[in-house]
């Protein structure tokens, strides 16, 4: 029989405060990896099954580096989620990405350094690509939801993700301009990879809040300007989620892009030297190709 189809949504408290909302409830998680950085709000919306998760905890008590990375993707796939959407501020690294514009990722950098990256580990070892990140098709309905608000759309854009938390000097901000990179923040990775290790489809929606220091009118970010623009983001942030339901209604099946099989052949560990324990660890989040 196929499951529904179940919207996860990773991001700021004020995402989740949506009208119409039915048998809202939070529910805490128990995951292999800890807890996640919150309980999980559950409910339906226009007859669509939803979870949403603060990336941060409810009132931003986690920073970008002590975030559970690997128990927020594990719990989310725990509870049944199938189309994973992360709603995330990020800095401009180019004039037209203004400040308000909404992007909707499609390739990252990683220059993270302190986090976990992977469900992998001794004793069960697996290699995915990620040569496409997130899910191609997920971020097309993203872009369509995103359009429906009025707010101006780039689809498309290469994230860096930065380990904070303090924000880019003036050196690195002009370094990563040069690279060609259109935004930058410090959620992206290693969410978007563990997403993708637990075959779940995601997209990143990314909200502009500044230009990073290299604009000659930023000396330097302001976080006084950073809240003032997310908290104007975030009617037209609800207004996305809202679209959702009615673009991905219906039973979840097999993502057309991949994303629902990436692990056929990942797993390299041959089957006489896997690691019961870590087996047992991972089967909430590869359990399609580690039973039997």
């Amino acid at each position: 029989m196929t499951a529904d189809r179940m919207i996860g949504v990773m991001g700021g408290s004020g995402v989740y405060d949506i009208d119409g909302l039915e048998d809202a409830t939070w529910q805490p998680v128990e995951t292999p990896f800890g807890a996640p950085s919150d309980e999980i709000l559950t409910g339906r919306l226009h007859g669509v099954r939803m979870a949403f998760l603060p990336r941060h905890g409810r009132g931003h008590r986690f920073t970008p580096s002590t975030v559970n990375y690997r128990a927020n993707i594990a719990a989310m796939k725990m509870m049944g989620v199938t189309d994973l959407v992360a709603v995330s501020a990020v800095g401009s690294l180019k004039e037209e990405y203004a400040p308000g514009d909404f992007v909707i990722v499609d390739q990252y950098i990683d220059r993270t350094f302190a986090r976990v990256k992977s469900f992998f580990e001794t004793g069960l070892v697996g290699h995915v690509s990620v040569a496409h990140p997130v899910c191609g098709r997920l971020s097309a309905h993203c872009a369509e939801a995103a359009r429906a608000t009025g707010v101006k759309v780039h689809e498309g854009g290469t994230y860096v993700a930065m380990e904070g938390p303090q924000f880019s000097t003036l050196a690195e901000s002009r370094l990563y301009r040069s690279w060609g990179a259109d935004v930058i923040g410090m959620t992206g990775m290693p969410e978007a990879k563990l997403a993708r290790e637990a075959e779940l489809c995601y997209a990143c929606v990314a909200m502009v809040t500044d230009y990073d220091c290299w604009h000659p009118d930023h000396d330097a970010v302001d976080v006084a300007q950073v809240v003032a623009t997310a908290i104007a983001n975030a009617d037209k942030a609800r207004s996305l989620v809202a679209a959702l339901p009615a673009l991905l209604k219906g039973p979840a099946v097999p993502c057309e892009k991949g994303c629902t099989h990436v692990l056929d052949g990942a797993i390299m560990t041959a089957p006489a030297k896997r690691d019961p324990e870590v087996i047992a660890r991972l089967m909430p989040v590869m359990g399609r190709v580690l039973k039997g």
